[in-house]
């Protein structure tokens, strides 16, 4: 993450309040009427922010120091990309736009999570998901205006850890940010069931430090979620995880709700697109009717 001022919880607090005040007004900063579709920023704003050991603050708790806070870059069209940066910086998140994918490429390896409209201006929202996916791991979430089962399915083929449809909910979104953020500060060296290990399995190594897989010797290029469901399976390959179960550790669904038909279909989705890249369905079994397997039967 950039290197940034610390901030004091006194500052952090007269900003917010200055925003509840515009929040309470029910107008925009230049007084104009929020768009038809908007969210209705009706909730107390917090501060989201990692601290030096990649725990996540909020402020409203009464933290009393603060450390730089999430960066995020919105790319959306130009009748966008002015409100949704305003509606994330009153949640307490720096949020910085580039209106076009042709800035998002340039600008995105300075920021934390990357807001992705798959409908761009000058390119597909896709084809630059794909491109910033294959050189980094930087969380995207993806908002598509196309609720259709094949339009998500597409977003996250992409690369995308999450996709939200249009128009989206504030607070939704809000905890959207957080849950990948959870999951950066996990991978990314807090302590876990398999973090900081290396996973060799005859000719498949896992490298958890550098987030790496290698198929005999040669680099296998995984989406985080690929990385952490192969992960996952290959830590305990006698047992069969249930779609409850995957959901629960990679996409952070609540333990005690159902699986959705379209959030089954995501598992699917991962693990054909992992047993691709194996070269193979033998490194993921299906236990039908219970859930998935690491090796063969």
């Amino acid at each position: 993450m950039p290197s940034g001022r610390v901030r004091t919880a006194a500052t952090r607090h007269e900003r917010s309040a200055k925003r509840r005040r515009r929040g309470e007004a029910g107008v925009r900063s230049n007084g104009s009427e929020p768009k038809r579709g908007a969210p209705h920023r009706t909730e107390e704003p917090f501060t989201p922010v990692i601290g030096s050991n990649g725990s996540l603050f909020n402020h409203s708790a009464g933290t009393e120091a603060v450390e730089q806070p999430i960066r995020i870059l919105v790319v959306a069209d130009c009748s966008a990309v002015a409100y949704l940066v305003e509606d994330m910086r009153w949640h307490g998140f720096d949020a910085h736009a580039a209106k076009s994918g042709t800035g998002a490429m340039e600008e995105y390896a300075d920021y934390d999570v990357l807001l992705l409209d798959v409908d761009l201006p000058d390119l597909d929202g896709l084809a630059v998901c794909r491109t910033i996916r294959a050189t980094s791991d930087i969380p995207i979430i993806g908002f598509t205006s196309q609720p259709s089962e094949l339009d998500q399915v597409l977003c996250l083929e992409a690369g995308c850890d999450d996709c939200i449809e249009k128009p989206y909910r504030s607070r939704e979104l809000v905890a959207r940010i957080n849950a990948v953020m959870r999951r950066v500060r996990v991978t990314d060296g807090e302590p876990g069931r398999q973090d900081g290990q290396r996973l060799s399995l005859g000719p498949l190594s896992i490298d958890s430090v550098a987030r790496e897989v290698r198929l005999h010797d040669r680099l296998v290029g995984t989406t985080r979620k690929e990385f952490d469901l192969l992960r996952l399976l290959a830590a305990e390959p006698e047992k069969v995880f249930s779609r409850e179960e995957l959901m629960t550790e990679i996409w952070d669904h609540p333990a005690e709700a159902d699986v959705s038909p379209q959030a089954s279909r995501t598992i699917d989705t991962h693990v054909s697109s992992l047993r691709g890249k194996l070269g193979g369905g033998g490194w993921i079994t299906t236990v039908r009717g219970v859930g998935f397997r690491f090796g063969g039967p």
